[in-house]
């Protein structure tokens, strides 16, 4: 593996490269409403390049496993793409997507700003029953702002002591969530949200030339990684997904945990794979497997 020396945050012209090192995650403009787990801030610079590297400019992304999105809103506002089309199967999730790129997105900010956060408003939102898609993106965003590391999946806690000892508000930014939300409904048109199963989304659009993919699928390839305690929907067929990548007409750039298994299955496929290395929430290093058909434009890279 090679190991990746600098990639350009914001490339001059479509097709240019560079070498690459360690991502400054605070470099990369935040757009999610989202703090998701196993999310994907970190690796914007790296999808900037391969996009500028495509040999012509796609029409469509479709991001399969989207979950907090940084990926497609990236290409979206950085206009690297005319189109995307974000997939994510989780009910909760799918919500808040549904009412910011639905045309509900003010009163989701509204709702954000005027709550008051305290351990009591949160314990009776968290315990009550959404009658309505906007109520249950409004107790998502508040529960994925609450619970520890952002997690979703069933047996998650609330936060204890958090940021500087700030409990369970020290994740609770109501301005900076609100404006994200609506800066995303102002690109809604550009934007297709589904949800339903990615591997069927993609194989919608396998054989359209124009499309690419990013992909970055629950890390259970491997049975000692998170993937299953992080998401709701952790199980997925790995090998259908590579069976798949393999028979699509577009580019795409698959993402995954580092693991013997996903080396292997790479490797059966026919595709080139590299370590790239990113920074934990705890300030550690871990280092990630980057696969595509041609990863040429990843300097030092074999």
């Amino acid at each position: 593996m090679r190991r990746i020396e600098e990639v350009p945050l914001f490339p001059e012209h479509w097709g240019e490269t560079r070498p690459t090192q360690l991502i400054n995650v605070a470099s990369v403009p935040q757009r999610s409403p989202f703090r998701y787990p196993g999310g994907k801030t970190w690796f914007v610079p790296v999808f900037r390049r391969w996009i500028t590297s495509l040999r012509r400019r796609p029409s469509v992304l479709v991001e399969p496993f989207a979950g907090g999105g940084i990926i497609s809103l990236t290409a979206i506002f950085e206009d690297l793409v005319p189109q995307a089309v974000m997939v994510e199967l989780d009910e909760e999730v799918a919500a808040v997507w549904e009412i910011i790129l639905e045309g509900e997105a003010e009163w989701l900010a509204n709702q954000i700003l005027s709550f008051k956060m305290t351990k009591d408003t949160v314990l009776e939102l968290l315990n009550s029953s959404p009658q309505t898609k906007k109520e249950k993106a409004f107790q998502t965003i508040v529960k994925n702002r609450v619970l520890r590391g952002g997690i979703l999946a069933k047996g998650s806690s609330l936060m204890k002591r958090g940021e500087n000892g700030k409990g369970i508000s020290s994740r609770w930014y109501p301005k900076t969530i609100a404006r994200r939300i609506i800066d995303i409904s102002r690109v809604a048109h550009r934007i297709i949200f589904r949800n339903e199963d990615g591997l069927r989304v993609m194989s919608e659009f396998a054989n359209r030339e124009d499309v690419i993919y990013f992909i970055d699928p629950p890390y259970t390839a491997d049975p000692q990684k998170p993937g299953k305690r992080l998401y709701k929907y952790h199980q997925i067929d790995h090998e259908a997904l590579f069976t798949l990548c393999q028979s699509l007409r577009g580019d795409f750039l698959m993402t995954y945990n580092a693991s013997d298994e996903v080396k292997l299955m790479a490797s059966r496929y026919g595709f080139e794979l590299c370590s790239i290395p990113m920074k934990t929430a705890h300030h550690k290093v871990k280092w990630e497997l980057v696969i595509g058909r041609d990863l040429s434009w990843m300097q030092d890279c074999s």
